[in-house]
């Protein structure tokens, strides 16, 4: 499913290097009961790319299977084009990551932990740092412990973002933030990967923020990546119709790519995959329909896809 269309917010990534992620078949199992059942999953250079499925579909398993934490059943991952469960020490120099659950030592002070974490990077930017713990908001001479959740969060995000990494990994980043927050995480982002060198692997149930930041959207249902594809290409593949028939419907229209309908005697809601001028005239004549077509947000195109 993948296709090439304008980005979320107008950057394709343009970099011939090779991508900095790949999955192939990848499965991994706990206690024999499988949670990823042969994920393919190709992340290109710049890109920023929105990881969505329903709670429990392994996005947090997968992330961790990608960056070494957990090693996979079986198939094959690799990033940097190296495998992750014996990542070098100069990849690991270039990936951030911010997991759903941050542990940060309790007794340091923030500006002592930003100090600490500074020293394992060679391309740490001391003014970056210190530009998102402005925008962050965050006291330099406070303990982190008695820090509330979302700030700890926060002051996460920036030891992840300080050495400017090629490759950022974000579990549930946002879960704790304020809005505010969220908006300078998202403008951060933003300029973070400006330049299309620098990618993101962004996991979140907010899909408005992806809306705002995303160039592709990977879906993963049933232990699989059921869609990838850029923002914009998935809008324009995933749409509602509206029917108005002379007479009353049947209740199974038969409509090819049909996710979900629902009917009530002369009029339907249909969601639908792949629409094309072709699917909609079979649609009129089939039904003697008058058809409006309905544009979806990324929450919406979310529902209908996982509609049972």
């Amino acid at each position: 499913m993948n296709a090439t269309a304008h980005s979320g917010h107008q950057r394709i990534p343009t970099s011939c290097r090779p991508p900095l992620v790949v999955c192939e078949g990848l499965v991994k199992s706990f206690s024999a009961q499988p949670v990823l059942k042969g994920v393919d999953l190709t992340i290109p250079v710049g890109a920023v790319v929105g990881l969505v499925g329903t709670n429990g579909s392994g996005k947090s398993t997968l992330i961790k299977c990608l960056l070494g934490l957990l090693k996979p059943t079986r198939g094959k991952a690799t990033l940097f084009g190296e495998d992750p469960w014996n990542l070098s020490t100069k990849s690991k120099g270039k990936l951030g990551y911010v997991p759903q659950v941050v542990q940060l030592y309790p007794w340091m002070r923030v500006e002592q932990i930003v100090a600490y974490t500074s020293a394992f990077y060679e391309n740490w930017d001391p003014d970056w740092a210190e530009l998102l713990l402005n925008r962050m908001d965050l006291p330099r001479n406070h303990r982190i412990g008695p820090l509330s959740t979302g700030q700890q969060q926060k002051l996460a995000l920036v030891l992840a973002l300080g050495h400017r990494p090629e490759l950022l990994v974000l579990d549930e980043p946002v879960a704790s933030l304020d809005p505010i927050a969220r908006r300078e995480l998202l403008g951060s982002l933003m300029e973070l990967t400006l330049d299309n060198q620098h990618t993101v692997l962004f996991s979140t149930h907010i899909t408005s923020d992806l809306e705002r930041v995303a160039t592709h959207i990977a879906i993963l249902q049933k232990g699989k990546i059921a869609l990838f594809d850029e923002l914009d290409s998935v809008k324009d593949r995933v749409k509602r119709l509206r029917l108005k028939s002379t007479g009353a419907l049947p209740k199974n229209l038969q409509i090819r790519g049909a996710l979900r309908m629902q009917v009530e005697g002369d009029q339907a809601l249909v969601a639908v995959t792949d629409l094309d001028d072709n699917l909609l005239h079979e649609i009129r004549s089939k039904f003697n329909a008058e058809v409006m077509v309905e544009d979806l947000n990324l929450e919406e195109i979310f529902v209908e896809l996982h509609h049972e």
